[in-house]
């Protein structure tokens, strides 16, 4: 029996314009993303009872949180009976995974999950300040980390990248294939932020940022929004397209919620939560059609890879080399939007619209094939991850 016994599908999506500094908020794009979706899934805005949103009310650099739950139960006027959002959960899929449970349950028919963002616009005139003001506040693992002036994901997540270079001969030559491979796919999606071509050399000669990491190993701050409607089986009425089934999801969190004191530093949650996905279902990862991977930093990605069984551990920069396998008209296509690196921050909401799109045949010039029939969907990076495997239905 697949996830929450196959009783919860995927039944719309929707987002909103994305772009840099578009001067829109937060809010304002999430309704954009909410109403698309909601039409999309054959419903009205009266037929949404639960709403479900990453990561809530928390402190952030500006832009991160581009609207709550309850912003947009307010804004759109629904009458709900479940709602969540949080911060603490397997990734960014974590609420959408309560929500799943919660229509199984009985609690909610027809859920709203959202993200939204507008980190262009808001830390237009400010990102350096903002990290000088964290730094002046520093509680908790930062404590360990501002001193060295490691303020950020990417210093921390380099030292990964460079414990698995070490350990395995993981080359930057074979890690710039990920954004050079998202680059590629993002010159055929209209919403994609960077779309010009990128090669090796372009790609080599950028700033460093943290070693290995080069600019276009990191993502790109945007303005967005993306929605998803979760439906009950048994209510929903139908549309123009078939349901997509989640066949599992992985929300495994083995180890401590740190970015240092993992067991085996060549490893991240993106492990935990493949390996708790793959407990769920009888499919492999021979079955996968496509793969769109979490990429907030190019070495995530590759964690994915590994961590999802389609390369042995420790083999991830043979993997990378033969770029025909995963590139769309290979047999594993991967971020087939472009993933972060060139499609934009939509922080992980952007890879399971792109999934949908895709099982859906509503990818446009970057369609794969029109018989696609499973995705795997790997969101979030370090210390909290989780994972989807998705099958379209009929």
């Amino acid at each position: 029996m697949t996830f929450v016994d196959d009783k919860v599908v995927i039944t719309g999506i929707g987002q909103s314009a994305v772009g840099r500094k578009l001067g829109r908020g937060g809010v304002d794009l999430a309704i954009d993303a909410a109403l698309e979706a909601i039409a999309h899934a054959g419903l009205d805005p009266a037929d949404i009872d639960g709403v479900a949103s990453y990561p809530g009310p928390v402190p952030a650099e500006g832009g991160f949180v581009g609207a709550t739950t309850h912003d947009v139960r307010d804004a759109l006027g629904l009458r709900t009976t479940w709602a969540i959002s949080g911060v603490e959960t397997p990734g960014q899929a974590g609420t959408l995974m309560d929500a799943a449970a919660a229509i199984a349950t009985g609690r909610a028919t027809h859920v709203l999950c959202f993200r939204s963002v507008f980190e262009s616009t808001a830390q237009a005139a400010g990102r350096a300040k903002a990290l000088t003001q964290v730094a002046s506040r520093a509680a908790g693992h930062t404590e360990f980390r501002m001193p060295f002036g490691a303020a950020s994901p990417a210093n921390w997540i380099a030292m990964y990248a460079q414990r698995y270079m070490h350990e395995f001969g993981l080359t930057r030559e074979q890690l710039g294939q990920i954004p050079i491979n998202g680059r590629r796919n993002a010159a055929l999606n209209p919403k994609a932020i960077y779309r010009d071509p990128m090669s090796l050399d372009d790609y080599l000669s950028a700033r460093l940022i943290s070693y290995p990491f080069g600019l276009y190993d990191c993502d790109v701050p945007c303005d967005g929004a993306t929605a998803v409607i979760l439906s009950s089986r048994a209510a929903w009425g139908g549309s123009d397209h078939a349901p997509i089934a989640i066949e599992a999801a992985g929300s495994g969190l083995y180890e401590r919620h740190t970015w240092d004191q993992r067991s085996d530093l060549t490893t991240m949650a993106a492990h935990d939560a493949a390996h708790h996905m793959w407990q769920q279902t009888s499919l492999t990862p021979a079955d996968v059609d496509f793969a769109e991977l979490y990429d907030g930093f190019s070495y995530l990605c590759a964690q994915w890879i590994e961590a999802l069984g389609f390369c042995k551990h420790g083999e991830v920069g043979p993997f990378l080399e033969d770029t025909e396998h995963y590139a769309i008209g290979g047999e594993l296509p991967i971020n087939t939007h472009g993933g972060q690196l060139s499609a934009g921050r939509l922080h992980g909401y952007g890879f399971l619209h792109e999934a949908c799109l895709q099982l859906w045949g509503e990818a446009g010039e970057r369609q794969i094939r029109k018989d696609v029939e499973v995705a795997a969907v790997g969101i979030g990076g370090g210390p909290e991850a989780g994972c989807l495997l998705l099958r379209r239905d009929g």
